[in-house]
């Protein structure tokens, strides 16, 4: 009896062994076609930008380019003053992610740290601003800014921006994570609340700031909505925006170019975050984990 038990046991572990290896060949499978079906608008995108313009246009389309070709990034340099784009979309993400960071940090710390009349009924109106839809608010912003005479202008895009009400609520939260020993002790030494704001709460903050800047400059240098309200003027076009330039008097798309300048839009966030890759990391890890 148990020399047949004996004998069963190492059918019995095979078969669990195999349908572990199964199953795990099952599930490398289904992550593999689903990361292709999740990657195919991006393939389709790079591969469109290396096709002569025959083949973008060719009936039934195909996936890759028979000749590959660089007419389309030529295209992009040569049809639109490309480095001027590129300077204006660092001006417009970079001066918001600096004011944001430095706005929503103050008003942040001021609902985490601090006791005042009406704190709780400020953050719940902060909060419910998050549910009202960014189109709703954009004639009313958009009057207000043509009223400063900021119409066609860097500041005029920046400014709107320069504080968002996520932000605060993301930089809060983290604040209320924060031991208030650090406060107390910097206090009881005479430091003022600004300083204790400074030198304690901020360098504690770092992991939340570095991950709500890169959240705020990617958004921003994304955008394609926000500068085309406000900028006319094609010397003041972001990247995003730039690129409906391209469209024909007809409405035609060329859409190799299109394709190769969104790749040329894409490479400084490609390498900022490669750069910041690692701590990048380390912020979401530690801000997930307070």
């Amino acid at each position: 009896m148990s020399a047949a038990i004996a004998a069963t046991m190492p059918r019995a572990q095979h078969r669990a062994s195999l349908r572990k290896r199964l199953g795990r060949v099952g599930f490398s499978a289904a992550v593999l076609v689903l990361a292709a079906i999740v990657l195919l608008p991006c393939i389709i995108i790079v591969l469109t930008a290396f096709k002569p313009v025959a083949e973008v246009n060719a009936h039934p389309p195909t996936l890759a380019p028979h000749h590959w070709t660089l007419d389309n990034f030529r295209a992009i340099f040569s049809d639109l003053p490309f480095k001027r784009l590129f300077l204006n979309s660092f001006l417009f993400a970079g001066g918001v992610t600096l004011f944001a960071l430095i706005f929503d940090a103050l008003a942040a710390y001021a609902l985490a740290r601090l006791d005042f009349r009406g704190n709780r009924l400020l953050l719940v109106v902060i909060v419910a601003s998050l549910m009202i839809p960014f189109q709703a608010t954009l004639i009313p912003v958009y009057q207000l800014v043509a009223h400063l005479g900021w119409v066609n202008s860097i500041q005029g895009m920046i400014a709107p921006r320069a504080a968002d009400a996520f932000g605060i609520f993301f930089l809060r939260q983290f604040f209320i994570s924060l031991p208030r020993d650090l406060d107390n002790a910097a206090r009881i030494d005479g430091a003022s609340e600004f300083r204790v704001f400074w030198n304690i709460v901020l360098p504690n903050a770092m992991p939340a700031l570095l991950t709500l800047g890169i959240f705020t400059f990617i958004n921003n240098w994304n955008d394609l909505l926000w500068p085309l309200v406000f900028i006319t003027d094609p010397k003041l076009a972001t990247v995003t925006s730039g690129l409906t330039m391209l469209t024909g008097p007809s409405g035609i798309v060329p859409f190799g170019t299109m394709m190769a300048g969104s790749l040329v839009a894409v490479a400084p966030l490609a390498v900022i975050f490669l750069i910041v890759q690692r701590r990048f990391v380390e912020s979401i890890a530690t801000t997930g984990i307070k």
